[in-house]
């Protein structure tokens, strides 16, 4: 029986050992701060349950077209929200725990030193052990990147890590960076009452979005009195009597209550003993793996945010999933990026599958377009949803589904029938004549593919 050792218990690695147990394999799993790792403890549970009650007092905000008359107090208890976050987390952890347990994973609390290709130290609170292992798979994330001119405290200036801690709603939440995080958090803390200023360096929102997406945003962030700005990088930040200052590059300063730094990830590989080991980094300490999630060192696997392939939850467990198939012989799929179907949880939230629009228009293909604004759907309106759409593309020609971009409530729910089409490599016609409901969001997504078909 093959003997496999897990370093991190995040998605890459708890799916790792759920498949790897299953093919048969002794498994061991090593986890220094929580099963779930940051995905379920830190980053995108917790983040998602904030964001859940800040989606719920938007729709309440909006309740009169409906004829629904609230109160104008309705507003979010921020000690019992981030108690709930955390609350969560926990019980989504112990869910994990508890699926591993049943599966026969042998779970080790501790920090791990990689001693050889078939050899991990771990550090415990009992003492040091050495488990001797056919393979091992680095599954150990990453973590907030900071700034020497911005250090976090806890307090006033924050990572997205810290914001749990919070007990009253901030007057002003400064947040620095606009990408997918920062996006996210000044969308939620918009939607639960607070003033907030968003700290962009790009001259948009989301800039790795699709454009059509990040412009639509931008636009509900202002209508809804948030402050962006543009081509605004910061200099530093720093505490003062009554809250923080950002200055920034420019000279301009922006004070606030709070502020939530959203700089990006930094990878957890330092310490491991990869570097001894021989394994590549690339030049931001990413480990470089293929398509199968392998290294260049012999038995040594990795997946997840450490390998910076695609920093998202779903890819860091089908990481994992193809890295244990792959070693103990299943039927492998490499990992296909050109599949891989995402969101952003803003207000409205922003779903994307396959192609790009920045793709296709780099594309040697011949690719048609249909785009169809969810204000034409009489669901839509029916819920009062007056921003959003359905973009389709499509191989000319062939009528084939390459990509799609839904931007709407739920988009992370209405993508899946075009990631559905993306993967399955359907066509136009089969998206368009498969079923609806009458009235759905949906609706317009088999609307937006049978717009394509006199193109075909």
């Amino acid at each position: 029986m093959a003997h496999v050792t897990i370093v991190g218990g995040g998605p890459g690695g708890y799916e790792a050992a759920l498949v790897a147990t299953r093919l048969g394999a002794e498994v061991t799993l090593i986890e220094r701060d929580g099963i779930g790792g940051s995905t379920v403890l830190t980053d995108c549970v917790p983040s998602k349950t904030l964001i859940a009650t800040s989606d719920l007092l938007t729709d309440v905000s909006s309740s009169a077209e409906l004829g629904v008359k609230v109160p104008s107090s309705v507003r979010a208890d921020l000690a019992v929200v981030d108690a709930r976050v955390l609350s969560l987390a926990k019980a989504q952890s112990d869910d994990i725990a508890e699926r591993l347990a049943a599966s026969d994973v042998t779970m080790i609390a501790g920090t791990a030193t990689i001693e050889s290709a078939g050899s991990v130290i771990v550090e415990t609170a009992e003492g040091r052990q050495r488990i001797e292992t056919d393979a091992i798979l680095v599954a150990t994330g990453a973590h907030p990147r900071i700034s020497p001119d911005a250090q976090p405290d806890g307090e006033r200036i924050l990572t997205w890590e810290q914001v749990y801690g919070l007990q009253e709603l901030p007057e002003h939440m400064i947040v620095v960076g606009s990408g997918v995080t920062g996006a996210e958090f000044a969308s939620a803390y918009n939607g639960l009452g607070a003033a907030v200023t968003l700290v962009s360096s790009r001259d948009r929102v989301l800039p790795g979005e699709d454009a059509d997406a990040s412009n639509v945003i931008e636009d509900v962030f202002t209508r809804r009195g948030m402050t962006v700005m543009g081509n605004s990088r910061m200099a530093s930040v720093e505490r003062t009597d009554k809250g923080v200052l950002v200055t920034l590059t420019d000279g301009r300063t922006v004070s606030g209550s709070h502020c939530l730094l959203a700089l990006g990830s930094i990878p957890n590989t330092q310490g491991l003993g990869l570097e001894e080991l021989g394994v590549v980094l690339d030049g931001g300490g990413f480990i470089k793996v293929d398509r199968v999630s392998r290294t260049n060192v012999r038995g040594v696997y990795a997946a997840g945010d450490c390998t910076g392939v695609l920093m998202l939850a779903s890819v860091a467990a089908q990481q994992g999933r193809i890295a244990m198939s792959h070693l103990l012989g299943d039927a492998v799929h490499p990992l296909d990026l050109a599949k891989v179907s995402s969101n952003v949880f803003t207000s409205p939230e922003i779903a994307t599958v396959g192609m790009s629009q920045k793709q296709v228009e780099e594309s040697d293909f011949q690719i048609d377009t249909a785009m169809l604004p969810l204000a034409s759907n009489a669901r839509a309106k029916m819920q009062g949803v007056h921003d959003g759409f359905v973009k389709i593309f499509s191989r000319r020609g062939m009528g084939v589904v390459v990509g799609g971009v839904v931007v709407g409530p739920r988009a992370s729910e209405l993508i899946h029938a075009l990631s559905i089409a993306v993967s399955a490599s359907l066509t136009v016609d089969q998206v368009a004549d498969a079923f609806t409901v009458y009235p759905s969001m949906s609706g317009s997504v088999a609307e937006a593919a049978r717009r394509l078909h006199p193109l075909i």
